[in-house]
């Protein structure tokens, strides 16, 4: 689950809590198997309550794309929110150019990318660094830059590769 724009800035209001989440997870789980063959389900639970960051559709660039409307050849469907990107349509250049070509195929795509302390993470091949977008709406950092934020998590010391947004506990207003 990300949010967006209007979204990100009331996401105390609309993100599901940690027992709403697991719960819908579970149901998913169940319908993915009993639909299997017949329906794809793409469930993307929110990264709020996460061991750790979700690869972009495992891994930027590597196993998808979405084309607007416009023509317009994302590597994923919100890459549009990240500003110093620039996207190629398909009436510019071919898609298999695009795929194998793009600069902003090639932004964030695989390790090369990631920055130290990063470069060194034993989950490098996992998460690729998380997903920026992501980054981007969770934490107003530049898409670039990991802040590393040290977390114990049943007596073990971990490096988070991002870091949570304080929600708000009192209900508020949904329009910002």
């Amino acid at each position: 689950m990300q949010f967006h724009g209007w979204a990100t800035k009331n996401r105390g209001m609309l993100l599901p809590t940690r027992a709403q989440t697991a719960e819908t997870k579970h149901k998913v789980a169940e319908a993915a198997q009993r639909l299997r063959g017949i329906l794809a389900i793409d469930f993307v639970p929110p990264d709020y309550f996460a061991e750790y960051p979700k690869a972009c559709l495992g891994g930027w660039g590597s196993a998808g794309m979405n084309v607007t409307p416009e023509g317009k050849v994302l590597p994923c469907h919100a890459a549009e929110t990240i500003p110093h990107l620039q996207f190629e349509t398909v009436a510019e250049r071919p898609l298999a150019e695009i795929w194998y070509k793009s600069a902003a195929f090639h932004a964030y795509r695989g390790t090369d990318w990631l920055p130290d302390p990063c470069k060194s993470c034993e989950r490098k091949e996992i998460n690729f660094g998380g997903c920026r977008c992501q980054a981007l709406a969770l934490a107003g950092m530049q898409v670039q830059r990991i802040r590393y934020v040290p977390t114990l998590r049943g007596g073990r010391r971990l490096m988070r590769c991002w870091r949570r947004p304080r929600l708000r506990s009192k209900a508020r207003s949904p329009i910002a």
